[in-house]
């Protein structure tokens, strides 16, 4: 079997570069570090992941926890997350919390004793159980897509990284304002999700530049049922602690399809409808189609999430699209960033979104090439 020695012979450099080559540790001339390549692959040489974790105390792994991987948005992130991952020499474990506060510490405990290097972790609507335990056993970890608020004269707790989510609602609220309508109601995720938070502030702030009236009546909250363990559960170690508690639903708020029949059922419903992600927009396609509704026709509707296959439907949706390989990549970064420097300040990323024009919001076709505009905000680092 070949070793590092032998690589190192073949290529002319030294066993110290071969391990830099191969490790990522230092920057090597790229002639070098093909030369090492090269003769890695000619000699078959595979790396001793675990013993070279013996002596490092890294495993070059992340684990990563978010919730509902069949949802269009957070397959983007586990892209964006594993090809990140990779680049950098990681390998990837993976588990799902299926949005429950209790299986979230579960699942995080979990992959921590599987000696990952640091964590990636999409929140809870209440991370307290999730935020105790990564304090107190100070597990490197980055947070994305939601975000958690920093106490009064400090920095936020954990890296995070997340897309802008307060303008871009707001403006398409306005964009349907200017589209003549004033009955603008809005079908947002579960509570206590800071997603929904900030979604549910750039609604009403679009409905104060249209000079509308906010009517509580017209702002409704769904949840998306969780699949069930053996369903969509990926566990890290091949089964869940015994004493997990059950994945469920947030049984205070309703479906998006029941929360949307709500709204049509009003005794002055509204003329347009914003959806807060796009599990919300299939629930309220489903209620419009069962109702005999047509969008725009009936109901104008933009989404806030442009998953892959709304430009196929008809009509094509009028959405918010936020860069979720782009969030899972930097989330990598940043991470990379913690181990390499556990003591530098904390960073919260915000990533611009991008509205993209199409025909559900009662517009007609626009011309072709122009259906995507960066969203007039920057991202910010902070």
């Amino acid at each position: 079997m070949a070793t590092m020695a032998d690589v190192a012979r073949l290529a002319g450099v030294s066993v110290a570069t071969v391990s830099h080559v191969l490790n990522g540790t230092r920057p090597v001339l790229p002639h070098t570090r093909r030369a090492v390549l090269d003769a890695v692959d000619a000699l078959g040489y595979t790396p001793n992941t675990l013993a070279r974790s013996l002596v490092t105390s890294r495993t070059r792994s992340i684990g990563l926890a978010v919730s509902t991987l069949t949802n269009p948005y957070f397959t983007q992130i586990l892209q964006g997350v594993e090809t990140a991952a990779l680049e950098h020499g990681y390998s990837l474990l993976i588990a799902d919390p299926h949005d429950d506060p209790g299986h979230e510490r579960t699942v995080v405990q979990l992959l921590h004793e599987r000696r990952v290097d640091g964590l990636i972790v999409a929140p809870s609507a209440d991370p307290r159980g999730l935020v105790s335990y990564l304090t107190r056993h100070r597990v490197p970890t980055v947070l994305l897509d939601r975000v958690l608020a920093a106490p009064p004269d400090a920095g936020p707790l954990f890296d995070q990284v997340c897309a802008d989510n307060t303008a871009p609602t707001a403006d398409l609220v306005t964009h349907l304002a200017a589209l003549g309508h004033r009955r603008i109601a809005l079908v947002a995720g579960h509570p206590g999700l800071s997603t929904t938070g900030e979604r549910v502030t750039g609604y009403r702030q679009g409905l104060a530049a249209a000079g509308l009236p906010f009517d509580p009546g017209l702002l409704a909250h769904a949840s998306v049922p969780a699949l069930p363990a053996s369903a969509g559960h990926l566990p890290p170690t091949g089964s869940a602690a015994p004493d997990a508690p059950a994945p469920h639903a947030h049984p205070a708020s309703p479906s998006a399809e029941q929360a949307t029949a709500a709204l049509l059922g009003l005794p002055d419903p509204p003329t347009a409808l914003v959806t807060g992600n796009d599990a919300i927009t299939l629930g309220a396609l489903t209620a419009l189609r069962a109702r005999g509704l047509r969008v725009p026709g009936d109901l104008a509707l933009c989404c806030f999430d442009d998953f892959p296959w709304a430009d196929l439907l008809s009509p094509r949706l009028t959405a918010v699209a936020q860069p979720g390989r782009e969030i899972g990549a930097r989330a990598v970064r940043l991470l990379l960033d913690r181990l390499a420097e556990p003591g530098r300040p904390t960073r919260t990323v915000r990533l611009p979104s991008v509205f993209v024009h199409r025909t559900s919001c009662g517009c007609p076709e626009p011309p072709l090439g122009s259906e995507r505009s960066t969203h007039r905000q920057r991202g910010t680092d902070s």
